[in-house]
C-alpha cells in the first residue's frame, strides 16, 4: 500500500517543481513511510511514498517498462498478480522486479486502459506514458482506494489523499456548501463531489485520461442486479459462494509480510477469520475493540471466535475519553465531516495493529452491502408488506424486530413511530423507496445550516442519474445498489476503513469486496440474502460449517461508537467547547449559532440524546474541526521525508 501524487501540465508552463512534488508526497508519509520515490520531465511529476508488502527489495516506485516509456505510481494490491504474469511473460515481457505493480504497467503495455477488466484487486495507480504525452488514472471497481484531483491554472493535481492536493502552493481549502447540505442529508457526500470546493475524486470503477490539454472520466465497471431467468439448487449456490469467498479470502493473505485479521464478534469477519484458519497455514495475529460502555461492547463473542479458532488475538479498550482525545485526529485523516464517532474506535485499532508490527489485515466489510445485512433492507420489506394492508395495527409490530438501539422501539410501537415509519408508506413504485426515510429524516440536520443550497427530498427523490436496468431489479436489489453506491465508497470504506487504517501504516483486504463475489452475491434472488427477515442467509449457511451456533445465529449488532457521552461526559474537552462556541461557529460561517448552541445546552444534560441529535452534534463539532484544520489553519508538511528518497528519475534537460 502507498500514498501516490502528481502534477500534470495541461499547458505549456515550467516544469513542476521538485520542491512542490517533496512537499506534497511529505503530506503522505503516514500512507507510505518506507520508500519514497519521484518522476519528474518537462510535462509531469510523479509521487510515491511507499508502504512495502511485497517484494520488499526491489519494488521502489516509480517503476518503468523496459525501455523507460511508461512510468508508473501505484497505491493497492493486484490479487492476481501471480497468474497475470506469466501470461505477460510468454508475450515478450520482461520484468525487473517481482512486484504487482510492474505486472499492471506490462499489461497496461499490452491492453491500454482494457487492462483494469483484468484486474483484481483494490488500487488507485497512475501511468504515465511519455511517448503519447498521455497521463491514466484509475480507480478500483469499490472505491476501496482512494483518489483526487484538481485543475487549477492549466495543471491537474492528483494525490491519494486531499491534503497532498492542498500542499500544492496554488490550491486553497474551502468548504463546498452543497456538499456539506449532502452530507446532512445522505450522511456523505455525492461522487465526485468533496467537501473543498473545486475538488473531486475519481468515482470508483473510473479511470481518467488526460492529454492534448484536456481530460475525460470513463466508467469501466458497473453493478449489476439482474437475475438468471433459471434459478439453481440452493446447495448450488452455497457451493459456488463458498468457492469463491475462500479463493478470494486467499488471495488475499499473499504478502511478503505477516497478515492479521480484524475480529469484530460478527458473523462477518468470524467467517474470513475462520477461512484464514481452516484453509491456509498461515499464523494469525487477531484484533478487536472492545467498549467501556456495555451499550457498544461486542468483546464477549470476540474472545469466543479467537479461543475457538485458537488465534493470537489482542483488543484496545475504549471509553468516552478516548474517542475524544483522537477526534481531532480522525477528523484530519478522514478530511470529511462524519455523523457518527465510529471512525475513532477504529483509529485505535489501527494504532494497536501498528504497534504489534503488522501491516496487513483481512476484514469482513462489504458482506452488509451484498447479501442484506442492513436493517435498511429489512425495514423496506416490512413497510412495503405493511402497504398492502396500511390499516393494518399488526403488520407494523414487525417494525419491533429492528433497531433494538433505538428507544421505544423495542417494546411497543409509539403513535410517533408509527407516524414516522408510515411516512411515504404507500408510494411503493418510487425508485429510492429503501432510503427515503432515512434521507428525510437526516436531511432536517440541515436546519443548522446558514445559507448555501439545501437539498428537499420527496417521494420520488433520487439522488443521481440511474442505470436503465435499475427500473426491473428487485426492490431488494434496488436498496442494495443504493448502499452500495453512496453508504459504502463514501463513508463505510473511507472515513471508516482505508482513512483510519492508512493513519497507522496498516492496509485493510475485503474479501466480501472481491468482484467475483459481488457480481455473484448481486444476482443472487433475494431469497437467498433476505429470508423473511433473516439476514444474511446465504452466508449463515456457510457459517454454521465454519463457527459456533451462537455466531451464525446472532441477530447483526450494528457497529457503532458512543456520541454524547464523549465529548460530553463529566468534563467537556476544550477543544469542542471552543469549536461550538458562537464566535467560532460565526468565523467559519456554516451553522445557526443559536441553533448550535440550544444543541450544546441539551447536550450538556443527563438526559440522553436521540439519534438525530447525536448525529448533529458529530457532525457540526466535524464539520468546524474540518475548517479549523483545512481551511483556517492549514500547514504543508516540510518537504524534508522521514527517510531520503529511495528512487529519483529526473529526465529534465541539463539547464
Amino acid at each position: 500500500m502507498c500514498g501516490i501524487t502528481g502534477v500534470l501540465n495541461l499547458r505549456e508552463q515550467p516544469p513542476v517543481e521538485k520542491e512542490v512534488l517533496l512537499q506534497m508526497l511529505a503530506m503522505l508519509r503516514h500512507r507510505g513511510p518506507d520508500e519514497f520515490g519521484l518522476y519528474r520531465d518537462e510535462k509531469v511529476g510523479l509521487g510515491s511514498a511507499r508502504l512495502s508488502i511485497i517484494d520488499l527489495s526491489s519494488g521502489q516506485q516509480p517503476i518503468s517498462n523496459e525501455d523507460g516509456s511508461l512510468w508508473i505510481v501505484f497505491n493497492g494490491e493486484i490479487y492476481n498478480y501471480v497468474e497475470l504474469r506469466p501470461q505477460l511473460e510468454a508475450r515478450g515481457h520482461r520484468f525487473s522486479t517481482h512486484t504487482d505493480t510492474e505486472v499492471i504497467l506490462h499489461l497496461y503495455e499490452e491492453r491500454g486502459v482494457a487492462c483494469l477488466e483484468d484486474l483484481n484487486g483494490q488500487f488507485a495507480l497512475a501511468i504515465w506514458d511519455t511517448r503519447r504525452q498521455t497521463l491514466f488514472l484509475a480507480r478500483d471497481r469499490l472505491g476501496i482506494r482512494p483518489l483526487f484531483y484538481t485543475v487549477n491554472k492549466g495543471k491537474l493535481i492528483f494525490g491519494s489523499e486531499i491534503k497532498a492536493l492542498l500542499a500544492h502552493p496554488a490550491i486553497k481549502a474551502s468548504i463546498d456548501r452543497l456538499s456539506l447540505a449532502q452530507i446532512f442529508t445522505y450522511w456523505s457526500t455525492l461522487s465526485p463531489r468533496t467537501i473543498f470546493n473545486d475538488i473531486r475524486e475519481l468515482p470508483p470503477a473510473h479511470y481518467l485520461l488526460a492529454r492534448q490539454g484536456d481530460y475525460t472520466i470513463t466508467p469501466y465497471w458497473s453493478l449489476d442486479y439482474t437475475e438468471p431467468h433459471v434459478s439453481r439448487p440452493e446447495k448450488e449456490y452455497l457451493a459456488e459462494f463458498e468457492e469463491l469467498l475462500i479463493d478470494a479470502t486467499r488471495i488475499r493473505l499473499r504478502a511478503d509480510v505477516p497478515v492479521g485479521a480484524y475480529l469484530s464478534g460478527g458473523l462477518d469477519s468470524a467467517i474470513t477469520t475462520a477461512i484464514i484458519r481452516n484453509y491456509t497455514h498461515n499464523q494469525l495475529d487477531t484484533f478487536s475493540i472492545a467498549f467501556e460502555d456495555a451499550e457498544f461492547d461486542e468483546s464477549k463473542y470476540q474472545h469466543q471466535m479467537a479461543a475457538f479458532l485458537k488465534t493470537d488475538h489482542r483488543i484496545v479498550y475504549c471509553n468516552y475519553k478516548d474517542i475524544a482525545r483522537v477526534f481531532p485526529q480522525v477528523i484530519w485523516h478522514t478530511e470529511i465531516p462524519v455523523l457518527r464517532a465510529s471512525p475513532a474506535p477504529m483509529f485505535l485499532l489501527s494504532n494497536l495493529v501498528h504497534q504489534h508490527d503488522l501491516k496487513v489485515v483481512l476484514t469482513g466489510e462489504g458482506a452488509d452491502e451484498i447479501l442484506a445485512g442492513y436493517n435498511i433492507f429489512k425495514e423496506m420489506k416490512v413497510r412495503r408488506f405493511w402497504a398492502r394492508e396500511p390499516d393494518s395495527a399488526l403488520r407494523p409490530l414487525l417494525l419491533r424486530r429492528l433497531y433494538p438501539y433505538i428507544p421505544g422501539l423495542r417494546d411497543q410501537m409509539s403513535p410517533y413511530l408509527q407516524a414516522f415509519f408510515k411516512q411515504g408508506l404507500m408510494a411503493t413504485d418510487a425508485t429510492s423507496y429503501s432510503h427515503i426515510l432515512r434521507w428525510t429524516n437526516t436531511s432536517r440536520l440541515q436546519r443548522f445550516l446558514v445559507d448555501g443550497e439545501q437539498i428537499t427530498i420527496s417521494e420520488q427523490h433520487t439522488p443521481f442519474p440511474l442505470p436503465v436496468p435499475f427500473a426491473g431489479w428487485s426492490p431488494l436489489a434496488q436498496a442494495e445498489y443504493l448502499e452500495m453506491k453512496i453508504f459504502l465508497p463514501q463513508y463505510l470504506l473511507s472515513s471508516q476503513g482505508d482513512r483510519m487504517a492508512m493513519a497507522h501504516s496498516v492496509e485493510g483486504r475485503f474479501p466480501f469486496l472481491d468482484h467475483r463475489v459481488v457480481e455473484f452475491c448481486n444476482r443472487l434472488p433475494s431469497r437467498m440474502k433476505l429470508r423473511g427477515l433473516k439476514e444474511k442467509w446465504l452466508l449463515k449457511q456457510l457459517g454454521r460449517r465454519l463457527v459456533p451456533a451462537e455466531i451464525w445465529q446472532r441477530t447483526k449488532h450494528p457497529y457503532r461508537a458512543p456520541i454524547q457521552r464523549s465529548f460530553f461526559d463529566q468534563v467537556t474537552p476544550d477543544y469542542v467547547a471552543e469549536l461550538l462556541s458562537p464566535e467560532a461557529l460565526r468565523v467559519a460561517g456554516l451553522f445557526d449559532p443559536a441553533a448550535v448552541e440550544r444543541l450544546r445546552r441539551k447536550s450538556q444534560l443527563r438526559a440522553r440524546l436521540g439519534e438525530m441529535d447525536e448525529m448533529a452534534l458529530v457532525g457540526i463539532l466535524s464539520a468546524q474541526l474540518l475548517h479549523h484544520l483545512f481551511v483556517d489553519n492549514f500547514q504543508p508538511a516540510s518537504p524534508a521525508l522521514s527517510k531520503p528518497l529511495t528512487k529519483l528519475v529526473d529526465r529534465l534537460p541539463p539547464p
